[in-house]
């Protein structure tokens, strides 16, 4: 739980950001019952704030030192070239409401089997999205890949160490990560072979569709006969 942890903003009075100073980010706030806010915050403060909770975890922001509320990041817009923030959304949420949300998955530990049989890790899914009181979220769930330790081991969504109070949303019989074995020598001969003869038929169809055109002249000589 995060919530002590508390941004400081302040309400925007127009779209835009016209009535905003350097370096700070437009945000909206809103949740069930209550009327959206349109705030502004301070650029750095909210990427150490990022950084901790992510867009799962709860904590506090104080609008203009008024009333703190608890609210998680539902959406971050980034730009496109640069990919900073250009605009946030906070959701209010109620601490005796449960939620869902998705939490996202950070693997950890080293298989045997990739590090001594040169297998190869398959990552099924990167998040998951789970139910609970605000204040049980947690930040991210581990996945500790050392368990993995032949290829006919899999971990699945019922291995997610989640505390009792939070409800995975998804079917716990579903495969999260594996490892598979690396090919052959074999297998990588054939799909070499595989891509150079669909190479030869693309090939094919360019030098059908470049043959060069008849002159007109030949083309109406074609016609009148």
């Amino acid at each position: 739980m995060t919530t002590e942890l508390t941004l400081d903003a302040k309400i925007r009075e127009k779209k835009g950001q016209g009535d905003m100073p350097l370096g700070v980010i437009p945000g909206i706030l809103y949740g069930r019952g209550i009327k959206n806010v349109m705030l502004w915050f301070n650029r750095r403060e909210f990427n150490k704030i990022y950084q901790q909770v992510g867009e799962s975890a709860v904590f506090k922001l104080d609008p203009e030192g008024k009333e703190k509320r608890n609210v998680i990041i539902k959406e971050v817009q980034r730009d496109i070239l640069n990919g900073k923030p250009v605009h946030v959304d906070f959701y209010q949420v109620r601490m005796d409401e449960e939620m869902e949300a998705k939490i996202p998955l950070v693997f950890v530990g080293e298989s045997a089997v990739v590090k001594e049989l040169s297998g190869v890790l398959v990552k099924n899914m990167d998040e998951v999205e789970v139910k609970c009181l605000p204040g049980d979220l947690p930040p991210q769930i581990q996945v500790d890949i050392s368990r993995i330790k032949n290829f006919d081991d899999y971990i699945f969504v019922k291995d997610l160490p989640v505390p009792q109070k939070v409800e995975i949303m998804i079917d716990p019989e579903t495969v999260v990560a594996m490892v598979a074995k690396p090919r052959s020598e074999e297998e990588l001969a054939e799909l070499e072979t595989e891509v150079k003869a669909d190479v030869t038929q693309i090939e094919g169809v360019v030098k059908e569709e470049t043959t060069e055109e008849k002159p007109v002249e030949e083309k109406v000589a074609e016609k009148s006969e």
